[in-house]
């Protein structure tokens, strides 16, 4: 079955993103991750977001489209990327999601893909 990991991080674990020293530990964890997950066999697709300031919510009122700038939902963690993996059961997608980098400082959600 398959299963999407969404991966919700801190405002300082997005600037370790482009912090020098601490970019690169950043980066290097993240690749542990997804290099894990391939050798595994089971990643479909991985990617990682912009900062939230990037994003834009639209929604559809009396037919008009409303755009805010932002994501969706303000808060202490934003959205970080996704992992779509191919899993036995919601169980091992779980294990998968907490060897996430973003389990330390933030969050991450498992989804079964309709």
């Amino acid at each position: 079955m398959k299963y999407v990991i969404l991966t919700y991080e801190t405002a300082d674990d997005f600037d370790a993103r482009r912090d020098g020293e601490r970019s690169e530990a950043y980066w290097r964890n993240w690749a542990v991750f997804g290099g894990a997950l391939k050798a595994a066999g089971i990643v479909a697709d991985m990617h990682g977001l912009q900062n939230a300031e990037t994003a834009s919510t639209i929604r559809l009122r009396a037919g008009r489209k409303l755009v805010s700038a932002g994501p969706f939902m303000e808060g202490p963690i934003q959205l970080g990327g996704y992992f779509i993996i191919e899993a036995k059961d919601a169980a091992e997608a779980q294990d998968w999601a907490a060897k996430s980098p973003a389990a330390v400082n933030g969050a991450v959600e498992v989804r079964p893909v309709l």
